[in-house]
């Protein structure tokens, strides 16, 4: 009877376990990483308990707790958990004494890789302020604009930085801007030096500052929109300390030396990256400037052993010569985000044991997802598992408006598996939305309200997702008026406007196309020539590269008689994005910026067919 018993149960537990791996093959794979979540959680929450509540209180909690460790390495530094503990400390003293800032200053810090950014926007938590990160590419209309929207009366930058204020250094002054420069002395009269200040203070703990909300603004984090001018999205605490546990859900752990290249003033970056690193305990080995050609002898010359990425860091190093380092190093996980397909298998063929950890993230929201498996080319996974911890939906949509389709009694409607959708998550404690800062009404074209029910609230990501019958989650595409190139987000508008002040062109309607061989969309321009004017390319070139960042030039002209528009007087840029930048299929005039030549230059068909070959590199 027992033997018949056992045997039973053994063919019973042996079908169970056939018929979870024909129907069910990742079940396990997607249990063992929400047990994962929710221990992180629980970690997370005695912490919270004994007082460690906020981003700050992580970095303090682990300078105390490994004082010796090294936390940065810069080039030839090497500095501490307790080194940057008590910097920050100089820093913090610097500006209480001499810049006389207090709890609930907003501070904007555009500044380049390098410790004392990291020094700098500590001893400022340290104070109570509220930083927000500039991306040090801006040029000065959208200096103004960062600004002025996020209500900043401080601005620290960087000695690199500093002559970028030249064209506005007289309107910052003029507007009370309080500027400081990370230099023992300064070219301007208005700005004051900060190092030479650093070396004289002392670098004794500041008094603890109050309880802090969660739900209240940590960081300022600008990202592009349809508005044109960046936004400065809010970072809320609970957000920032959320954020610090991605790099231990991709496997890294406190003995990790973690390569950091990406600009600090971006999410990935400073919360992820940085984040990552202190609450895990481990070293993070930052670069100035993302080199290819040093790229893996960083790795070795460091025993970095995991690395922070974009999509297109990775194809950089992919078209990299061969060098005997790319295989002779430690590196065992990649981590990242907009890792195409073809290149991830391009990558893991070539570098060696490297495990990709692909993932998907939003700078205003806590909505995500991790690739946790070894399935090439989704983002992530929206088991029955993952969507208890963070909740979201895919909904069908207008495909020329991209507003989500609603049925008469106003409900919005999921698509099915295997349909693209429009991605959205429930707004929550866990996944708050402060919105943009001087920015009501964009703040609240982000939000859906009445979704499924009456007083819903759904956050927009104005991503399409879709979800396949294996439950595995696709980036499809992001809608709105921005491209993404190089790593960064462009807004269309934004562009189109200081393209419009050029003095021979009538209309502007910029908007991205596809490169073969590159991620993302590279800028294109439609433009509208006025009567009796011809296009001037050098000018052109010069307007560009004096008032757009590298990222966001439009590489590709199409010079047209007229620009289509919508009924509602919206510019149409669906077909224009279709046809892209082929002379076979355009027989309008079409440029090339050719930055050798600091013109644009005749697309003929031999310089697109060199482009799409990867002859000529943009």
């Amino acid at each position: 009877m027992i033997t018949l018993l056992f045997t039973t149960s053994a063919a019973g537990l042996l079908a169970l376990l056939i018929f979870q791996r024909i129907f069910y093959p990742y079940f396990w794979d997607d249990l063992i990483y929400y047990l994962k979540l929710k221990r992180v959680g629980k970690t997370m929450m005695a912490r919270m308990k004994s007082g460690v509540t906020t981003y700050l209180d992580c970095f303090v909690h682990q300078a105390k707790r490994t004082p010796e460790k090294p936390f940065v390495l810069f080039e030839d530094q090497v500095l501490s958990y307790q080194d940057v503990d008590i910097r920050s400390n100089k820093f913090a003293n610097v500006f209480r004494a001499e810049g006389s800032l207090k709890e609930g200053d907003i501070v904007a810090l555009m500044m380049s890789n390098e410790p004392d950014f990291i020094c700098v926007w500590f001893g400022l938590c340290k104070l109570g302020c509220e930083v927000a990160f500039l991306n040090f590419n801006i040029k000065s209309k959208s200096l103004l604009h960062c600004l002025q929207s996020c209500g900043a009366k401080t601005l620290v930058v960087g000695s690199e930085q500093v002559k970028s204020l030249d064209e506005v250094l007289q309107t910052l002054a003029n507007d009370g801007i309080d500027m400081w420069v990370m230099d023992v002395g300064s070219p301007y009269q208005e700005i004051r030096s900060l190092l030479d200040k650093v070396e004289l203070v002392s670098g004794e703990t500041l008094p603890i500052a109050p309880q802090t909300n969660l739900m209240s603004n940590f960081l300022f984090i600008f990202t592009s929109g349809t508005t044109g001018l960046p936004k400065a999205a809010r970072i809320s605490h609970i957000k920032a300390v959320m954020c610090m546990a991605y790099l231990r859900m991709c496997g890294a752990t406190a003995s990790d030396n973690i390569y950091i290249t990406l600009p600090l003033y971006h999410m990935s970056a400073s919360l992820l990256g940085i984040g990552g690193c202190i609450e895990l305990g481990a070293t993070c080995v930052l670069r100035r400037k993302f080199s290819a050609s040093q790229f893996w002898r960083d790795c070795k010359k460091y025993n970095v052993t995991v690395f922070q990425y974009i999509g297109e860091l990775c194809r950089y190093l992919i078209n990299q010569p061969k060098t005997a380092e790319e295989t002779d190093h430690k590196v065992r996980i990649a981590a990242g985000s907009g890792l195409r397909a073809d290149v991830w298998k391009e990558f893991a063929q070539r570098f060696g044991k490297i495990r990709i950890c692909e993932s998907y993230g939003l700078t205003e929201t806590s909505i995500g997802f991790v690739n946790y498996t070894n399935e090439i080319g989704p983002v992530g996974r929206a088991s029955y598992f993952n969507k208890l911890s963070l909740p979201f939906e895919l909904l069908k949509c207008d495909p020329q408006t991209y507003e989500p389709v609603r049925t008469e009694t106003g409900q919005c409607v999921k698509v099915k598996k295997g349909e693209t959708g429009l991605l959205v998550a429930p707004v929550s404690f866990t996944n708050p939305f402060l919105g943009y800062a001087g920015n009501k009404e964009m703040s609240e074209k982000k939000l859906l309200r009445n979704v499924f029910k009456d007083g819903d609230v759904y956050f927009n990501t104005g991503d399409l997702m879709l979800q396949d019958h294996r439950d595995f989650v696709y980036f499809r595409d992001r809608v709105g008026d921005t491209f993404r190139w190089k790593g960064e987000n462009v807004s269309t508008t934004e562009v189109s406007e200081i393209l419009g002040s050029l003095d021979f062109l009538q209309e502007v309607n910029v908007y991205g196309v596809a490169v073969p061989g590159y991620e993302g969309r590279a800028g294109m321009a439609a433009v509208v020539l006025k009567s009796d004017h011809d296009l001037d390319g050098g000018r052109f070139y010069n307007h560009v590269v004096k008032n757009l960042p590298s990222y966001a030039w439009p590489l590709f002209l199409r010079v047209q008689t007229h620009l289509d528009i919508t009924e509602t007087f919206k510019q149409q840029k669906g077909t224009l994005v279709q046809q892209g930048f082929c002379p076979k299929t355009i027989q309008e005039p079409l440029y090339f910026l050719d930055t050798s030549q600091k013109n644009y230059i005749s697309l003929s068909q031999s310089v697109y067919d060199d482009i799409a070959s990867g002859k000529i590199r943009l």
